[in-house]
Order: C-alpha cells, then sequence, then structure tokens
C-alpha cells in the first residue's frame, strides 16, 4: 500500500486538468452518484407527477398555468443567486468552473428568467405571493447550500437530473394542448437543450468534491421531496 504522501503526489499526477481528463477520471465516481441519485429520487420522478401528466395530455384546467408560472417565477428568480453564492463556496478548479459555467448561462442576454416572463406574460400571471410550498421548496435550496458546497451540488442535481425531460415534455404540451407561442416555448425548449449539459456540469463538479455518499442522498431527497409537494399544491388547489 502506498503511503499517505506518495499516495497524494500520485493523485496530484493524474488529478484532471481539463473536462476531458475529467470524463474519464471522475467516470467511476459518475457512475456510483447516478445509482446515489436513482435511488433518492425513486418515486418522485417528477414526470410520473400527475400535475405534469395532466400538463403533458392537455388536461390543465384554465389558470393552472397561470398560478404554476406565478408560483415557478420565485425559483427560476433564486437560482442565478444560489448558483453565484456556490461557486463562491467553491475553490479554484473544475467544481468551481463547472458551477460558473451554469451561472453564466442563466444570466446571459437573454437571460433565463428574461425568457421565463414570456411564458408567465403569455398566461396573465400576476405578481402573486408565495405559496407555502414554493417557499419551501426555495428554503430546501437554502438548507443545501448552507450543509455544504457538496450537499447544495447533490440538491442541485435532484432536478437537473431530470431537467432536460421536464422540459421537453412541458414544451411539447404547450404547443398542442395550450395554444402557445413560440416566445412563451421558449424558455422551456431552451431548457430542454440545455438542461443535460447542466446536470452534466453539475455531475463533474459533485464527482471531483469525492463526496459523502449519506450526504449526497439526503440532500437530494430534501429537495426532491420539495420539488414533489410543490406539485402536490398544484394538485391540491386544481380540485
Amino acid at each position: 500500500m502506498m503511503g499517505p504522501d506518495l499516495s497524494r503526489r500520485w493523485r496530484n499526477f493524474f488529478f484532471p486538468r481539463t473536462p476531458d481528463d475529467a470524463k474519464w477520471y471522475f467516470q467511476p465516481m459518475k457512475t456510483q452518484l447516478h445509482e446515489i441519485l436513482d435511488a433518492a429520487l425513486v418515486n418522485r420522478k417528477l414526470l410520473d407527477h400527475p400535475f405534469y401528466q395532466r400538463w403533458e395530455a392537455g388536461e390543465l384546467k384554465e389558470g393552472e398555468l397561470t398560478n404554476y408560472a406565478e408560483q415557478y417565477r420565485y425559483f427560476e428568480t433564486m437560482l442565478p443567486r444560489f448558483l453565484l453564492s456556490l461557486s463562491e463556496q467553491l475553490p479554484e478548479g473544475l467544481a468551481r468552473e463547472s458551477v460558473l459555467d451554469n451561472y453564466r448561462d442563466e444570466v446571459s442576454s437573454p437571460s433565463h428568467l428574461e425568457l421565463f416572463e414570456a411564458f408567465a406574460d403569455f398566461y396573465g400571471a400576476s405578481n402573486a405571493p408565495i405559496s407555502p410550498a414554493m417557499k419551501t421548496l426555495v428554503a430546501s435550496y437554502d438548507e443545501v447550500l448552507q450543509r455544504s458546497p457538496e450537499a447544495a451540488l447533490a440538491g442541485l442535481l435532484a432536478y437537473e437530473y431530470q431537467g432536460a425531460a421536464i422540459a421537453d415534455s412541458k414544451a411539447d404540451g404547450l404547443i398542442k394542448h395550450f395554444n402557445a407561442s413560440s416566445d412563451a416555448v421558449t424558455f422551456w425548449t431552451v431548457h430542454g437543450s440545455v438542461e443535460e449539459n447542466h446536470a452534466e456540469w453539475t455531475m463533474d463538479a459533485l464527482a471531483s468534491l469525492e463526496p459523502n455518499e449519506a450526504d449526497v442522498d439526503a440532500a437530494a431527497r430534501l429537495v426532491g421531496e420539495a420539488w414533489w409537494a410543490f406539485l402536490d399544491e398544484r394538485e391540491l388547489l386544481a380540485v
């Protein structure tokens, strides 16, 4: 067995210095993280929720998209601040750059919030007060951010891991069933194309920190449950 000093030197010699290096260096850890996330989100895959299934089938009632947009706006407003705060907790290197790449995507003109407002405006969203479930969802991101950078990345992955498929499903539903204009659907089509990259960047960042499995599981479950509860709230309001 190598002594600790030699082990560190050996690890430093092979430690990835480019994103391409990271793809092979962290692959075993990323495979493990995929398994942890799948377990943490079992029965909490958001496309299986009745609200999104009704969206996909065109069965949402009048006003549901408006109310959804009024609440989702709080998440979309929070996300850039979350990413910037997370980047400030990370040392220079792959993890920090991966988070900053995600942040730059959010705020580059037109920002994702600006694209979202086109969707919200199309369905007549106003400045409604934050709902209890959205307040809990936003607080769950604050909670993982306070725990550790590893927990914050795992919490971020709880949604990003599913994000591309969710965005594609929403866009399809809006176009087929809810008469969405091209501007109104752009936010979702853009996310359908970029969320896979975001999830990959976040996975690379988390793998590079070699996190504790239990911490990853706990953070992903916390945020995953909060998203599910938000959709539960949408269903209750539709009754």
